[in-house]
């Protein structure tokens, strides 16, 4: 039954994010998109049913599964992309910015010309007038501008950068809000060839606010009630994650109270990691809303909590910051739970096979880090030869710990990509996160329950949006926490070295 559920997280999950990350317009199949990427997951689960967990599923057998999977998930997504004249006349990242809807062209078509004229009138944002006062926006000292290309969606100024990058901004976006007003959003970023260029973007959220049709932003009493239902379906599978039979539960409903300390933690550990987005956001006048709950009332009773930015974020400083502080804040409640669940727990000789969610049998050697803290909290009882029976505390620390182990990967939208984002560019953040999930296909071969996370690091696309600014680098301090970031992400996923384990006994 454990293994139906994760397979069955695993499909809601995939499906999800292809629905959210899949164009409208791209033409793929999105049930055979999911049906691609859900190749290796479904291959593991017919070996487990017929040769059951005791014997792992060879890497020969699973590896081509690996690689064809997301080869074939992307080649399905590039045929299904609409042709556009794009695709004869690619540019350096405007897809960074704007969805592919083609690119202006130059030379008009012989047949028809004054349709083609049309056409070239209608694709552009600003007329012939404002072009010439956009071209007194970029002052020659600051930014010397050297040619305007159109897209239906945006503006884009190319030019050579003459000033410091934060200056630069701020004097070119005051120039086009001057002329523009709030018409459009001006976004500063790299080239894939390195070279810094201005984007003037329509501005999504004018026509909501003319309209009055903007959806409220705080729904206060909407993330009280999911916040309390969660709750609840936390407490529920708390009691059922300490083996507690259903049936005794329905007879003597006080046992809840045995899953109280579960539910609580585990909302408190998600609301203050999503709340520590909210109000950093706040401080950059970044509009989001209140985090919102997800219950579930299977695997852990929730699949977490999210925020939802509704406005820009102004630099790669502000993302870095809205980042890190809900992992760190997570991650600095989840520690002391888990040290403090982990003492109150008792050790039980070794099995001879665990899982994940074997928690009375709990064995944290897949996890570097997650063994150490367990050794430091148990002292010596924790041997070679023993594994962990988990305090309710324990528990909510444990799922804490893998929840806020995932958002660190440095991939795309998790806090992990925007950290990596803002530290190092988007260029090298999109080659750390093809690396990361390299390194969480090799780590499923070491640890195959942790053959969900591979998916999961393999559909979780590697892009993100670029911040306003961003072109200006971060400080000395940020850049060293999201070294650290990384570093700290890589022990929770790194089994544990049999050479470390001999010497320190566990």
């Amino acid at each position: 039954m454990e293994v139906w559920l994760l397979f069955f997280i695993m499909g809601v999950l995939t499906y999800v994010l292809i629905r959210r990350t899949v164009p409208r317009e791209n033409k793929a199949p999105i049930g055979l998109l999911w049906l691609v990427m859900m190749l290796p997951a479904s291959s593991w689960l017919i070996w487990i049913l017929i040769y059951g967990t005791a014997v792992q599923m060879p890497l020969l057998a699973m590896l081509p599964l690996l690689i064809i999977s997301p080869v074939t998930y992307w080649s399905l997504i590039e045929w299904g992309k609409p042709k556009t004249k794009e695709d004869e006349h690619k540019t350096d990242a405007v897809s960074e910015i704007l969805p592919k809807k083609g690119k202006e062209t130059i030379s008009l078509k012989k047949e028809d010309p004054q349709a083609d004229k049309k056409q070239k009138k209608a694709s552009r944002p600003i007329s012939n007038k404002e072009e010439e006062a956009l071209r007194d926006c970029f002052p020659w000292g600051i930014y010397y501008l050297q040619n305007i290309d159109y897209y239906p969606q945006a503006v884009i100024c190319r030019g050579k950068l003459r000033a410091v990058p934060k200056e630069a901004y701020k004097t070119i976006r005051d120039n086009v809000e001057n002329l523009f007003g709030d018409r459009f959003i001006v976004v500063f970023q790299e080239s894939f060839k390195g070279q810094p260029f201005f984007a003037l973007v329509p501005n999504p959220w004018k026509a909501e606010q003319e309209s009055g049709n903007q959806e409220p932003l705080t729904r206060p009493l909407l993330a009280i009630a999911l916040a309390l239902i969660t709750v609840f379906t936390a407490t529920v599978m708390g009691v059922e994650l300490q083996e507690v039979d259903p049936e005794v539960l329905q007879q003597d409903p006080s046992m809840l109270l045995q899953g109280l300390p579960y539910g609580l933690l585990i909302v408190v550990i998600f609301g203050f990691h999503e709340l520590a987005h909210y109000f950093t956001g706040l401080y950059y006048k970044v509009k989001s809303n209140l985090p919102y709950f997800v219950p579930i009332p299977f695997f852990v009773g929730t699949l977490g909590a999210y925020t939802q930015r509704r406005s820009p974020i102004p630099h790669r400083q502000a993302l870095f910051d809205i980042a890190a502080a809900g992992s760190w804040v997570g991650m600095l409640l989840t520690i002391p739970c888990l040290w403090i669940g982990l003492s109150l727990s008792q050790v039980v000789p070794m099995p001879e096979e665990t899982s994940l969610l074997t928690l009375n049998e709990f064995d944290p050697r897949f996890s570097f880090l997650l063994a150490l803290i367990s050794r430091l909290a148990m002292g010596a009882q924790f041997t070679a030869d023993m594994v962990i029976d988990l305090h309710p505390v324990a528990i909510a620390g444990y799922v804490a710990f893998i929840f806020g182990g995932m958002q660190l990967l440095p991939i795309g939208q998790l806090d992990g990509g925007l950290m990596a984002h803002a530290v190092f560019g988007q260029r090298t953040a999109g080659v750390i996160a093809q690396v990361a999930r390299l390194c969480m296909i090799a780590v499923a071969f070491v640890e195959p329950n942790f053959l969900f996370l591979a998916v999961f690091a393999i559909l979780m696309p590697i892009a993100n949006q670029p911040a306003l600014n961003d072109v200006t680098e971060l400080d000395n301090r940020r850049d060293l926490l999201g070294i650290l970031s990384l570093v700290f992400v890589t022990l929770i996923f790194l089994p544990v070295p049999g050479a470390i384990a001999t010497w320190l006994n566990f």
